[in-house]
């Protein structure tokens, strides 16, 4: 199983930023996702999660009505799209998978595979 995360970069404050995670070896349609991301010195935290047919999601409070989060099967893809940012949204982000999350999939533990991550730096 391989995530690739990709789409992160410099981004001033206010801006927008869309992330990929392309997913191969398994079959991305029997997998719920997510993201998380890790800030210097802090604990990786989750961000956004996706169910297997995209029909439920579930986002930190700190993203709310910022972050969308989508995936195309066909394609083995998920997206994080990513407006209005700040500067404490700076961290890497990692995408995750996991042939079932038990509960709200909200820790790290949750998941049975990640990707390298992809560095998002927010400047002011």
């Amino acid at each position: 199983v391989q995530l690739q995360a990709s789409g992160g970069g410099l981004v001033q404050a206010g801006g927008s930023l869309r992330l990929s995670c392309a997913a191969s070896g398994l079959t991305f349609s029997r997998y719920d996702m997510a993201w998380f991301r890790q800030a210097p010195g802090k604990e990786r935290e989750f961000v956004m999660s996706i169910s297997r047919s995209g029909g439920s999601t579930a986002y930190a409070d700190s993203v709310k009505g910022r972050f969308t989060i989508s995936r195309d099967n066909a394609k083995s893809t998920m997206y994080l799209q990513m407006k209005e940012l700040t500067l404490e949204d700076t961290a890497v982000y990692y995408c995750a998978a996991s042939p079932r999350v038990i509960g709200g999939g909200y820790y790290p533990t949750d998941y049975d595979y990640w990707g390298r991550g992809t560095l998002v730096t927010v400047s002011s």
